[in-house]
């Protein structure tokens, strides 16, 4: 991968993962809630995600799922479901005290690798990463060496912001809400 093809990579994935979409809101909430370190959990979930679907994406599944549209359309769905579920139930719980559990790092862990797995948007950038970037006439792994670092820094530092985010504004964020 040439210099001018990576810099081209790196600005769409700095738009792909820092435009807002469920990791984002996930990161914040997280951020708000446990507070910091411990929500770093859920950027581990995500770059977990991140990483399997790199590999996934190198060893050619893009390229399957770009050819069974079905597959597509089956994924977006069920992620769309999870997604709308989740909104319910954030309309449900609004307004009412956030539970005194104390968040164990596992379920903030899984909680964020469920949110990452299924997201619409995920799926559409990884297919938009390897469709546009992958040069079919140069050997897929060597170019992984550029863009899976690449992918995963610019990914941690998106969703470390976001987590940061969230723990600074948690308090008066909360404060604000349940005071109305």
């Amino acid at each position: 991968m040439g210099w001018d093809a990576w810099l081209i990579f790196a600005s769409f994935w700095v738009l792909f993962v820092t435009t807002p979409g469920p990791n984002a809101v996930n990161c914040i909430q997280n951020g708000m809630s446990p507070g910091f370190p411990m929500a770093l959990w859920g950027v581990a979930a995500i770059l977990t995600q991140a990483t399997v679907f790199l590999l996934l994406s190198a060893a050619g599944i893009t390229a399957l799922i770009a050819e069974a549209p079905g597959v597509l359309a089956w994924l977006r769905g069920a992620g769309a479901i999870v997604l709308i579920g989740l909104g319910v139930r954030g309309l449900l719980m609004a307004g009412k005290p956030p539970p005194s559990i104390a968040p164990v790092a596992r379920g903030i862990y899984l909680k964020a690798l469920a949110v990452a797995t299924i997201n619409p948007k995920t799926v559409a950038g990884y297919l938009a990463a390897f469709t546009q970037f992958i040069r079919a006439d140069q050997p897929v792994w060597s170019q992984m060496t550029a863009i899976l670092p690449t992918a995963l820094i610019i990914t941690t530092l998106s969703y470390t912001g976001y987590t940061a985010l969230g723990a600074a504004l948690g308090k008066a964020a909360l404060g604000a809400v349940f005071n109305t």
